[in-house]
């Protein structure tokens, strides 16, 4: 699999509609500071302010997994049968 670098406009799609489009074939790979992991990911311990991290995202939005690296999460798409999209 490759990554993708899609833009839809999506102004006459719900989110609904949206999520459920890729559901079980696509992820996005977004990046996050470390003070926003308590919020998606809330049994995660706790980790220094500052930091850059990334999450892996189901279509839907549901975190997938966190790491430090955008390549780690990629790679994870990739063996769980994902396309892997990236938000900006």
């Amino acid at each position: 699999m490759t990554e993708a670098n899609i833009i839809y406009d999506t102004a006459d799609v719900s989110p609904e509609a949206l999520a459920s489009m890729g559901e079980g074939h696509i992820a996005y790979v977004k990046q996050i500071r470390s003070e926003d992991v308590p919020g998606l990911f809330p049994q995660a311990p706790h980790i220094a302010p500052g930091l850059k991290l990334f999450t892996l995202n189901a279509a839907d939005g549901t975190p997938i997994m966190l790491t430090d690296s955008r390549e780690a999460a990629i790679a994870n798409a990739w063996s769980n049968e994902l396309e892997a999209l990236s938000v900006h």
